[in-house]
């Protein structure tokens, strides 16, 4: 059985664009999924990556175009200058980590929650109740918030770690464990698709 590594931060809006279409994708192929949120800016700077920040202007337009366009495509509401944006990504995450590791609820739609939170609802996915909040929508134990954040932060920044040594750069990106695989874009889950059917 095939497992995926997804590697994501939960402020990007290419992976909230993904939608729930890795997990189909899974569901199809019968492949597991451990879900690995990282620290985006971090990442760029350890890849050579480039902060949104720090960009060229034409490819900041250029980004706000495609997010558009992908938006329309894909009928995903996205808002191109959300409330809180950027934001930081370590509370989500640890949240996350925790409920990973909690098991019993809808861990795709906890993580879907919060990219949602940030592109669709205006929502501060730093702030402790809308955690909580997202946490319970989602099944988990609200408390889970606050349980775990010495792990939380360990397993994030070995999130990180792991992320680089996998050849990861940006967000959403998609290894196959066992053949090191990667798919890099929710434009390429398609690919993905194609290469568990042994395509």
């Amino acid at each position: 059985m095939a497992h995926i590594d997804y590697y994501f931060g939960t402020p990007s809006p290419w992976a909230y664009l993904a939608g729930d279409r890795l997990e189909r994708i899974a569901a199809r192929h019968g492949a597991s999924i451990t879900y690995k949120p990282v620290d985006l800016m971090q990442l760029f700077d350890r890849t050579g990556g480039v902060r949104p920040a720090n960009r060229h202007p034409s490819r900041m337009e250029y980004r706000a175009q495609e997010l558009r366009r992908w938006s329309q495509h894909l009928g995903a509401p996205l808002n191109l200058k959300p409330a809180f944006w950027p934001v930081n990504p370590a509370p989500s995450s640890y949240a996350i980590i925790a409920a990973q590791q909690a098991g019993g609820g809808d861990l795709p739609g906890l993580v879907q929650g919060f990219l949602r939170g940030v592109w669709a609802e205006d929502a501060d996915i730093a702030d402790d109740a809308v955690i909580r909040a997202k946490l319970a929508a989602a099944g988990f134990d609200p408390d889970l918030a606050d349980k775990g954040l010495f792990v939380g932060a360990e397993t994030f920044g070995r999130n990180l770690e792991q992320a680089a040594e996998a050849g990861v750069f940006g967000s959403p990106f998609y290894v196959v464990r066992d053949s090191g695989e990667r798919f890099w874009g929710q434009d390429r889950l398609d690919f993905l698709d194609r290469y568990l059917a042994g395509l």
